[in-house]
């Protein structure tokens, strides 16, 4: 065989490697995770450090990669139809495409990419230096070839400088989340508990407030007999006192300063004055979001709010325990009453409390009832209806049936819901 037959052949296949090479780092450079790469990077990895800096500049790494691989496939094609010219004459042109393209197709991008996209954080790593290295080299030409691009985008209306980000870094951790679940690698309580994280500067303060007809509050004028006695049978730390009527707080109670004041007046209640034992209320506007409110209530090491309208009146009350059974779920204790508001029927039906917040009937069951106009489910009923219903009548909204089954005066205190499919909780 002629030595230069084989020196073309061997180069063909240096070539067709060479072109593996860029079609799977472009592979594994593109699909490995920001994420675990960002932390190996913080960990002091060098191999992580250099696929971050060519992750920032992807028009020159996808630039340089391209033109490096087009290069070594025309070059390749090339040698082999000048080699299969000189056997079959004018037909090796059709032998070498056919050749060529099944290789390069084989070989050089269903392989490689195969591999990278089985393994793209180890294949990103090893490639690393190399293609940033190729990058460097070859930075001149494919700036040149960048402002071309540009320019002719730009004639056609096209201006690739305004990155226009389509999705928000919320919505891609909650896809994330989303397929991870679907994959089983996390369980629906886990991934409730990320979606509440992220919704926290999404939700008002008036979503999950305990509003104020629920509200338990002390008489500031009552003796300091029957308000230590309120104060003890209650199944809460924390009570407001108002004076004359509810919108009139005049301070918070506080069970462990009742004991202290009982304590230092030696038990003797005659002399105690309840209102001077309370600390200062704190108002915060219904508007207030979660996260703001979580924050607040971290810097001002607080755990209770009262909610109040644009007008100063009295809403209801909020609790640090409220905004994190937001996001992990329900916290008792042995003091909770814990009222069950759901009791699921055997057609597949539920029978729910109008009090029920469409939040938590959304994250239990994984509806999706919309909750931009009402946080209750007996408010959304009345916000569909447009009417506030009487016992027995049906109402069908969103593919969910409703039935109206108790009243009390104006309040929607029990209904049936039949979602389009019968629904059985996940176990979390």
């Amino acid at each position: 065989m002629d030595v230069s037959l084989l020196i073309s052949i061997a180069a063909i296949v240096v070539l067709l490697v060479l072109s593996a090479f860029f079609s799977g780092s472009e592979t594994a450079l593109t699909a490995a995770s920001r994420a675990r790469l960002h932390h190996l990077e913080h960990k002091g990895n060098r191999r992580a450090k250099i696929v971050g800096r060519l992750s920032e500049q992807k028009d020159r790494l996808i630039g340089s990669i391209l033109l490096g691989n087009n290069l070594v496939n025309i070059l390749a094609s090339a040698l082999a139809t000048s080699i299969l010219i000189g056997y079959f004459g004018d037909a090796g042109v059709a032998y070498a495409t056919i050749g060529m393209t099944a290789l390069v197709l084989i070989f050089a991008e269903i392989m490689p990419k195969t591999y990278a996209l089985r393994q793209p954080d180890r294949t990103a790593l090893a490639v690393a230096p190399l293609v940033s290295a190729f990058v460097f080299v070859l930075s001149p030409v494919t700036r040149f070839l960048q402002i071309i691009v540009r320019l002719s985008l730009r004639i056609v209306g096209i201006d690739v400088r305004a990155n226009e980000q389509l999705t928000s870094a919320a919505e891609e951790i909650r896809s994330t989340v989303d397929l991870h679940s679907m994959d089983g690698n996390i369980v629906k309580h886990e991934r409730d508990m990320i979606g509440s994280i992220l919704d926290l500067s999404d939700v008002a303060l008036d979503e999950i407030m305990i509003h104020r007809k629920n509200m338990e509050l002390i008489n500031a004028d009552d003796s300091s007999s029957e308000i230590v006695d309120q104060v003890l049978g209650s199944s809460y730390t924390r009570l407001p006192i108002y004076r004359n009527d509810a919108d009139d707080i005049v301070g918070v109670l506080h069970a462990k300063d009742v004991l202290r004041a009982i304590s230092a007046h030696e038990g003797d209640l005659n002399d105690l004055d309840i209102v001077a034992v309370a600390s200062a209320p704190w108002f915060v506007p219904e508007t207030t979001t979660l996260r703001e409110q979580l924050n607040a209530f971290r810097q001002r090491r607080a755990h209770f709010a009262l909610i109040v309208d644009e007008y100063g009146a009295l809403m209801g009350l909020v609790t640090l325990e409220d905004i994190l059974e937001e996001i992990v779920g329900d916290i008792s204790d042995e003091h909770d009453q814990h009222v069950a508001g759901i009791r699921k029927e055997s057609d597949g039906s539920y029978i729910i409390d109008g009090s029920m917040t469409i939040r938590d009937l959304n994250r239990l069951y994984d509806w999706d009832l919309p909750d931009e106009e009402a946080s209750t489910i007996a408010g959304l009923v009345v916000y569909e209806a447009a009417v506030i219903p009487v016992p027995g009548q049906r109402f069908t909204f969103h593919n969910f049936r409703f039935e109206i089954l108790r009243r009390q005066r104006n309040q929607i205190v029990s209904l049936r819901i039949t979602p389009p499919v019968a629904t059985v909780p996940e176990n979390s």
